[in-house]
């Protein structure tokens, strides 16, 4: 078996051509997130909103550093729950314990990437929020 196996290094060359193939994948993967993931629309108003609500507060560099490190994060997890779920799809189409809990594990990494970004947010916002009031 190990004789039939090769690496990429050894199978492929450095290919700007190649290259772009794979960005093209990665959109088209985006797109399919877009496109079957309705949270990923949920998680973008609440990016738009928070945006907003960082411009008018003027939060700082570093502040915005940790805004969006945790909106990345959520909007990853979110990327990749949709992922495990399509493969779960296709790989156990009948109804599976197992199905189930590796769906509702993925989905809990996003639930927690969720709840990390708003103590995130209110960390940042309450005190900015609390001087207006």
């Amino acid at each position: 078996m190990e004789e039939n196996y090769k690496s990429i290094k050894e199978t492929e060359r450095f290919s700007l051509i190649s290259r772009l193939r794979s960005a093209n994948h990665a959109w088209r993967g985006l797109g399919i997130v877009f496109k079957t993931t309705h949270n990923i629309w949920v998680h973008l108003f609440f990016t738009v909103a928070v945006a907003a609500l960082g411009f008018i507060l003027c939060i700082s560099t570093i502040e915005w550093l940790f805004v969006v490190l945790a909106i990345g994060f959520v909007l990853v997890t979110e990327t990749i729950n949709t992922a495990i779920e399509i493969d779960i799809d296709l790989t156990s189409p009948e109804y599976h314990p197992y199905a189930r809990d590796t769906k509702d594990v993925a989905a809990g990494a996003v639930l927690l990437a969720v709840l990390f970004a708003v103590i995130v947010g209110l960390i940042i916002f309450v005190p900015k929020l609390t001087v207006l009031i």
